[in-house]
């Protein structure tokens, strides 16, 4: 047999074994919502590992000014309000009388500050289907979703949200229609981002018109 022959085999033998070797099929990676990519721009897969989070809810209209302070255990449930001197603290998984005014309170300020979240966590709200329209108050060209919760149960059944977002999926900003209505209840922006420790929240919200600011100060991000 000569070394041109032999050469020849084993090539062949090579060729056969690659040949037969299974390739592993490639995973299909599962195409993320709306929803999903609004809340992961602003560090929704980092919230796993937040123990605590402390806040203080500002709002300043003409010459008046409100705030009250908070702190929370998402893990637990365990929240804490401090208020006008009033400290109450309760667990979220047992609201009674004395702190069912406190809890609504939590859940208003927790949604402005954590809104893109809320798109992922309240799962009984439906989800319109994107659009581009020009945003309210800038006029410019932004995408858009609208939030609309069921008509029963939470505190404030029936209400829709518009959210205007960026291409990077960072929301600029919302319109709330109290019961779904067709006018707008409230118009402001989203600015003023801040990064802390990869969740990325929007410190202030102004409206269009008039002496009018929400904002947040002394925000703590804990993590595991």
């Amino acid at each position: 047999m000569n070394r041109a022959f032999i050469l020849l085999l084993g090539l062949a033998v090579f060729t056969s074994c690659k040949s037969d070797q299974k390739t592993e099929p490639k995973p299909i990676e599962e195409e993320l919502s709306i929803a999903q990519k609004i809340a992961n721009a602003s560090g929704f897969q980092r919230w796993n590992n937040v123990s605590q989070i402390n806040f203080t809810f500002n709002v300043d209209r003409d010459t008046t000014h409100f705030e009250r302070t908070w702190s929370w255990k998402p893990k637990t449930g365990d929240v804490v309000s401090i208020s006008n001197n009033d400290t109450i603290a309760y667990n979220r998984s047992a609201v009674d009388s004395t702190s069912l005014n406190a809890d609504k309170g939590f859940i208003n300020d927790k949604y402005w500050l954590l809104a893109p979240f809320q798109l992922v966590w309240d799962t009984s709200a439906t989800i319109s289907e994107i659009s581009t329209e020009n945003a309210p108050i800038s006029s410019k060209s932004l995408n858009k979703i609208t939030l609309t919760y069921p008509n029963e149960g939470g505190y404030t059944p029936g209400d829709a949200y518009d959210f205007y977002f960026d291409d990077d999926y960072m929301v600029k900003e919302w319109v709330f229609r109290k019961g779904n209505s067709k006018e707008p209840s409230m118009i402001t922006t989203w600015e003023d981002y801040e990064d802390f420790g990869g969740i990325k929240i929007s410190k202030t919200h102004k409206k269009s018109e008039g002496n009018w600011k929400l904002y947040f100060s002394n925000i703590e991000i804990i993590k595991n």
